[in-house]
């Protein structure tokens, strides 16, 4: 990243699908090895709106909303748990190029929308991406139970207490940025999934499993520049 940059994640909903950890090692770039909970890697779809986007010490107001909608799975590397990013769909045509040419992150131009009725979320993200394969999520979500703190449950703390995530620039590097936020507050969850064809554009079967949901309202972050890995 060019500057360290702010923003508020809101009304975050975590798909999650346990997968086969060689399945998952064949997506990924060399030097990032698989996480694994009880033996399973896992792959997550992850709609939110990335609200009030900002250079750092940049009054909210002065930021941008991007709906987003992201592909991502759980890595490591020198023994650091980090978040490993196949995809992220945001609306903004500007937004999604910067974030490909200066942030090195694997950006796509789709039309989004997020509207919140009564509780639930509706989201509908279609891709529109030049050159990109379509790949489209429709549904509603919704918390279920009592908030509790992820860092309390061991698979929660392994899905969303992660502080790094890697991607792989157009060049073949491997990038990182650390963030920095708050623990995360979870609600157990369901959603009424109508379409989701993310993990196909992106070469994966879709699992014979039901996944695993969770809600969460949100929290802010600081996110550091974007830093190129040692090799």
């Amino acid at each position: 990243m060019v500057v360290p940059l702010e923003m508020r994640w809101r009304h975050l909903l975590f798909e999650n699908w346990p997968v086969d950890p060689d399945v998952l090692d064949a997506h990924l770039p060399a030097g990032l090895t698989p996480d694994v909970f009880d033996g399973l890697a896992w792959l997550s779809v992850v709609p939110f709106t990335n609200a009030a986007v900002r250079p750092k010490g940049v009054p909210g107001r002065l930021g941008v909303d991007l709906p987003e909608l992201n592909l991502r799975t759980y890595v490591t590397r020198d023994g650091v748990p980090s978040v490993y990013f196949f995809a992220l769909d945001a609306q903004g045509v500007a937004a999604v190029l910067g974030a490909r040419l200066f942030h090195h992150l694997p950006y796509y131009y789709a039309r989004i929308s997020l509207t919140v009725d009564d509780g639930r979320v509706r989201f509908d993200s279609r891709r529109r991406h030049p050159g990109a394969r379509p790949a489209r999520f429709t549904g509603s979500y919704w918390p279920t139970g009592e908030p509790f703190r992820a860092a309390d449950d061991p698979f929660a703390r392994f899905l969303v207490e992660r502080y790094r995530f890697y991607t792989e620039a157009q060049d073949g590097s491997i990038r990182y940025t650390d963030v920095d936020h708050p623990p995360w507050t979870l609600y157990p969850a369901d959603a009424e999934v109508e379409a989701n064809t993310l993990l196909s554009a992106h070469g994966f079967a879709r699992p014979d499993a039901e996944p695993t949901y969770y809600y969460s309202p949100g929290l802010d972050v600081v996110a550091s520049r974007s830093k190129r890995a040692e090799q």
